[in-house]
């Protein structure tokens, strides 16, 4: 077998895999492997900020997952899009700068998890940002990852924040900053009119650094474990059989579903569900692939007359995406830069919730089943997240092949406390898109109901709702006490010495908001550590 040997091998070319390779190299003594199953970022459907719409719903670059039949949405296969390229899922999604809530962070710590109170997140924040609008106690400047707003932008997003303003909902342009509450236009993921992922941030600029190997087309199975401690990744690459071995550690950034996968292909997880599977255990951890949660994600539209500002299959609309590929390619401005959401809002469900539990997000064309149904014409949609679900899901094994998808079951709606406040957050979105402001733009609504009628609109929450693609806690941080606790507060695997994970999958509950910047915070701090570590 062919091997190579590095201080630490990280698996996964995400956005936390991303920030690892560049941080730990950062000392010209120390060497680092990235491994990615997927390839290169560098194309322009990637680049261009409006090349979401052609990844999310297709197998390009991306993993394009199923979900196990769903009883709470009427036993439909949900969607789980995943970047199976350089920048991971960053690489493919919509770009959004969201932070999360502060009380997330305070919880995560109160729950045992020694540092991760958002007073020692905040800097990892700061560390990793460079705001162009905001520079102040709250914001980073100078880091590798480019915050700003999108060089498009629609008049329509201010009727959202007009319509939100009227419900009293208070505008808030730094929903990041001191409080999250409030309604605002988003931030994005971008520089010079281009997507700025943790690949681009940080990968990019250091791939000629000669203690940095990237090797993509990489697929890991297993996880080489002798002595209780790991020592390596065996992985696939043109079909052969190769070994990149870890003087240091191994460091595991496959996201919610591919960590806890490489972890149970190497007989890490629950005993007697890898035995059924023929796999030996080498480490009996039963909280691997389980605690799943992710934030559902409820879409209404409305078309709208013709126009240049939005995007859609109509004659206007159509001539100003021309006109925008040309733009875009001489100016790197233009419609092409739109991530298609541009305003939204935070906000709380009832006045005793601790922090906002519901995201509305206003999208400037019509959405149908992430963009897999098409229709004629031009339209708005809105969606809404129910940001901390009690649903709990799980991510396990199909066979012992790694190249066969995981088994995901997010369990939406299993607890009807879920569907009552998303229920609510659907109501208050239809209001807020069929108020004054939008009366002389607003035509007639897809899947239309009554906002009223409480029984259709439960209906169609099963009928339609699904994930906003913020997968996470399937390898969660906890204290000694919890048995489900996958790693510890410095992320180290519980049972193997020399391996850590490190990604959305160890937040032991997801945040309020968009998980990558989070994700990104999670590396920064573990880079941290790892130096911290390697020191002692």
């Amino acid at each position: 077998m062919q091997a190579q040997e590095f201080d630490y091998v990280i698996v996964g070319g995400g956005s936390a895999g991303c920030v690892l390779a560049s941080r730990l190299t950062e000392d010209p003594a120390v060497t680092a492997c990235l491994l990615e199953a997927g390839g290169s970022d560098q194309s322009v459907i990637v680049q261009a900020p409006v090349g979401a719409v052609a990844m999310m719903p297709t197998r390009l670059n991306n993993y394009a997952y199923e979900t196990v039949p769903q009883p709470g949405l009427n036993g439909r296969k949900g969607y789980q899009p995943r970047g199976k390229v350089l920048g991971g899922s960053g690489s493919i999604n919509a770009m959004l700068y969201v932070r999360g809530n502060r009380w997330d962070y305070d919880e995560w710590a109160r729950l045992g998890n020694k540092g991760w109170a958002f007073k020692e997140c905040l800097p990892y924040f700061k560390k990793a940002e460079n705001n162009e609008q905001f520079d102040n106690e709250w914001h980073g400047q100078g880091g590798p990852l480019n915050v700003t707003y999108p060089n498009h932008q629609s008049p329509l997003a201010d009727l959202f924040i007009e319509a939100a303003e009227q419900r009293q909902i208070r505008r808030n342009p730094d929903y990041n900053g001191e409080e999250q509450e409030g309604t605002f236009h988003y931030q994005a993921t971008q520089k010079d009119g281009e997507r700025c992922s943790a690949a681009k941030g940080y990968l990019t600029p250091n791939l000629g650094r000669p203690n940095l190997k990237v090797i993509t087309h990489a697929l890991s199975s297993r996880i080489v474990i002798e002595n209780g401690a790991a020592s390596g990744i065996e992985y696939e690459r043109d079909g052969v059989l190769r070994l990149a071995k870890a003087r240091r550690e191994v460091l595991v950034s496959g996201g919610a579903f591919g960590s806890p996968q490489l972890l149970m292909l190497s007989g890490i997880g629950d005993a007697e569900e890898l035995k059924a599977l023929g796999i030996e255990s080498t480490c009996h951890l039963p909280g691997v692939g389980k605690n799943l949660q992710d934030h559902i994600d409820y879409v209404q539209s409305w078309r709208i007359k013709d126009r240049s500002d939005v995007f859609g299959l109509s004659p206007k609309a159509g001539m100003a995406f021309l006109k925008g590929i040309f733009e875009w390619r001489s100016k790197r401005t233009g419609l092409l830069t739109s991530p298609f959401v541009c305003s939204g809002a935070f906000v709380k469900s009832a006045p005793d919730v601790p922090a906002p539990d519901l995201q509305l997000l206003m999208v400037l064309s019509i959405v149908d089943d992430h963009a897999r149904k098409m229709h004629l014409g031009t339209g708005l949609s809105s969606h809404v997240d129910l940001l901390r679900p009690y649903s709990r899901g799980t991510v396990g094994l199909n066979s012992r092949d790694p190249r066969d998808a995981p088994v995901i079951d997010p369990k939406f709606l299993s607890d009807e406390r879920d569907l009552a406040v998303l229920l609510k957050g659907g109501q208050l979105q239809q209001s807020l898109m069929e108020s004054a402001p939008f009366d002389t733009v607003r035509g007639k609504m897809l899947y239309a109901i009554d906002v009223n009628d409480t029984a259709a609109m439960i209906e169609d929450i099963r009928n339609r709702a699904d994930t906003q693609y913020h997968p996470v806690g399937t390898c969660k941080m906890g204290p000694d006490k919890d048995p489900m606790a996958v790693v510890d507060a410095r992320l180290r695997l519980r049972g193997v010495e020399r391996l850590r994970v490190i990604d959305a999958s160890v937040m032991p509950n997801v945040v309020s908001g968009n998980t990558n910047a989070p994700t990104i915070m999670i590396a920064e701090k573990a880079a941290d550590m790892l130096k911290a570590d390697a020191k002692a």
